[in-house]
């Protein structure tokens, strides 16, 4: 089973690059930001706490996130491929409890990829994407400076975890899509291998 932890801050690029792994590898895709928007759209207890949050450009707490990344790990089972982790982990918390639940499946980690991309592009990406997603912290320069700042300081020690544990890998995120795809599928093959 092909497990992939998809890593960088917002803006990198990490969902476009999610949609060509998916179709690649038959990945069941769990992107937080996707659930915690679906909760918002639906008005849930959970999603209006989440908005409160997001809005400022603040992680939404750990408990909330692992527990729905396990209901989507049980209902997809054995039957999945493997998994695509989208935005998740961002904490050396979150990345023990996801070792954890996935254990409990009798499989791990493949490779953890990070999209390296510097704050001025970052935050030009983000601004455009604004502009027709029309998400609030896509629009603001200083929500995206925090949003960015926040993933520096917060989920850096990720990196270091994954890395300790061979499964760590930089990929430029700077270049066309298919350039970085190409370079996230060679990294793939080399961790399947190991």
């Amino acid at each position: 089973m092909l497990n992939l932890v998809l890593f960088g801050p917002p803006g990198a690029g990490k969902g476009t690059q999610s949609e060509y792994l998916i179709q690649k590898y038959h990945l069941v895709h769990l992107s937080t930001g996707d659930l915690l928007r679906s909760q918002i759209a639906s008005g849930t207890e959970l999603g209006l706490r989440a908005k409160l949050l997001m809005d400022q450009g603040l992680l939404v707490p750990d408990e909330v996130v692992i527990g729905m990344i396990e209901s989507k790990l049980t209902e997809h089972g054995e039957s999945a491929a493997g998994f695509i982790f989208d935005g998740f982990p961002r904490t050396v918390k979150q990345a023990e409890a996801l070792d954890q639940l996935l254990a409990q499946h009798n499989t791990g980690i493949t490779t953890m990829v990070a999209l390296v991309v510097d704050q001025e592009e970052l935050t030009r990406r983000l601004l455009i994407r604004g502009m027709s997603s029309g998400r609030p912290d896509d629009q603001d320069e200083a929500t995206i400076r925090r949003r960015v700042t926040e993933y520096n300081e917060k989920t850096a020690p990720v990196a270091s975890y994954y890395e300790q544990q061979g499964k760590f890998a930089a990929i430029n995120g700077i270049g066309t899509i298919e350039e970085i795809f190409a370079s996230i599928c060679q990294q793939i093959e080399l961790a399947q291998l190991s």
